[in-house]
């Protein structure tokens, strides 16, 4: 597993964070928005902001017309690497789990085919 990748997961693995991603899904935000919305104090806000933002999840861009004011939005790229990581974990598992439906369905094959003979 690669080093962004377990960044990411740390990042999403704090309940307020990811109660802040799945508000930045519909729009992005300014993070004093983000603190009213989610009843937290803006510190505290800015923490998690900081954690998310290394771990690649959001950007935090200046406003042409206000330079105090950050947008927060969603980087798409890393939550395209953390769903191709989770489809091939799903892959082996899927894998796994047609071969066991074959082994015991050839086994339920052979125990009618043997139950006959008796």
């Amino acid at each position: 597993m690669s080093h962004e990748l377990d960044r990411t997961l740390a990042a999403l693995a704090d309940p307020a964070r990811r109660a802040m991603i799945d508000l930045l899904r519909v729009r992005p935000y300014r993070s004093s928005d983000l603190a009213d919305a989610l009843c937290m104090s803006r510190p505290a806000v800015s923490r998690h902001l900081r954690v998310l933002r290394q771990a690649g999840l959001i950007e935090q861009d200046v406003l042409d017309e206000d330079a105090r004011v950050r947008m927060v939005h969603l980087r798409r790229d890393r939550f395209a690497e953390l769903r191709g990581w989770i489809e091939a974990v799903e892959a082996v598992w899927c894998d796994r789990l047609q071969s066991f439906r074959a082994h015991v369905g050839a086994g339920g094959a052979r125990a009618r085919s043997s139950g006959e003979r008796a």
